[in-house]
């Protein structure tokens, strides 16, 4: 995998070099000290992913990606010395494009890279998506006893790249009444999860939080998958994060939330695949419509990366393929339908 690499500073690029140079078959492509000097790399020689820092002179990592996802359209994981101080940029980064967002690796005693493992990590697992081997997060779910308790209606959302827009926009268009749980299975490292949970909670009318363990859905509550595991509903209908399967790239996966929806909610709901790289959600979404659910997959003018909802589309796992400002009010009007 050819990777390149954009900071201003040399020790971090070095840094960063060493780290991708540690992983057999990876390279770097180029690298680059601004957004400005990365977009012009990108265009005329795209890597396999861009590792793209925030705090730059000229341009901004944010302002970067968006020109790069506009322009010549590539993986992008953010890397900065530290996500919560840059909440604001990470936020703007993501919805732009950028996959996920992890922090730089340093050097520590003897010239030794620290902290170096998540983002290796975080390389492995896109490689994997980007060579096809992604696993399946569709297994066979035991379904939940008739003893369990009674569910309310579920919505399911499965999104990846440039979810955090997609998702304001969706979540905007519920009323405060709401009568369904809203469960969100969005790539993303477990560590900007509650910050994109605050941001989305700010601008909508109903409540946004991550998951806790053990957790029953609620009516009218929004809840994203809380860790860097899969989120599942279990069968005594109770939320729980589970590593498996192992081998989705994906993490949090839609298709294991999907897939466990399928088997265990007592009522079919609405299941929707927004926005993002890769196939994930596409066999979980088809088990949701086989199961009696209404399924939307986002189309691809309003898409940022059309990956997951193109795949969704072509298993005719998508019972409606919507732009993105009518999937919240079909959201609404399937769900009033349902409960009436």
């Amino acid at each position: 995998m050819r990777v390149a690499i954009v900071n201003d500073l040399a020790l971090a690029r070095e840094v960063l070099r060493r780290v991708v140079l540690s992983v057999p078959g990876y390279s770097v492509a180029w690298t680059a000290v601004d957004g400005d000097e990365a977009v012009r790399k990108a265009a005329a020689d795209r890597p396999d992913v861009i590792l793209m820092d925030l705090v730059m002179p000229r341009m901004d990592g944010a302002e970067a990606t968006q020109q790069i996802m506009r322009q010549s359209p590539c993986p992008v994981v953010v890397v900065t010395a530290t996500v919560p101080g840059h909440f604001d940029l990470v936020y703007r980064a993501v919805g732009a494009g950028a996959l996920d967002a992890v922090e730089t690796p340093t050097f520590g005693p003897g010239g030794l890279v620290v902290n170096g493992e998540r983002l290796v990590g975080r390389l492995s697992q896109l490689d994997a998506g980007l060579r096809g081997l992604h696993g399946s997060g569709v297994y066979p779910a035991l379904p939940a006893p008739a003893s369990a308790a009674e569910l309310p209606p579920v919505v399911a959302i499965g999104v990846s790249t440039g979810g955090p827009s997609a998702l304001l926009a969706v979540l905007g268009s519920l009323p405060a009444d709401f009568p369904a749980a809203v469960l969100i299975a969005q790539h993303l490292d477990a560590e900007f999860i509650p910050g994109l949970a605050a941001r989305l909670g700010g601008q909508c009318q109903l409540p946004v939080r991550t998951a806790r363990e053990g957790e029953f859905p609620a009516a009218g509550v929004v809840l994203l998958a809380a860790t860097n595991d899969h989120i599942e509903l279990g069968p005594d209908r109770l939320l729980r994060h589970t590593p498996i399967p192992r081998t989705a790239p994906y993490r949090p996966s839609a298709d294991v939330l999907f897939t466990s929806l399928a088997a265990r909610c007592p009522r079919p709901g609405v299941g929707v695949v927004l926005t993002g790289m890769g196939t994930d959600g596409a066999e979980g979404l088809l088990r949701l419509r086989q199961a009696g659910w209404h399924t939307i997959a986002q189309d691809e003018t309003t898409s940022v990366v059309y990956g997951m909802p193109r795949a969704a589309a072509e298993a005719h796992a998508a019972a409606e393929v919507l732009p993105l400002p009518l999937i919240g009010p079909a959201i609404v009007a399937k769900l009033r339908a349902k409960v009436q």
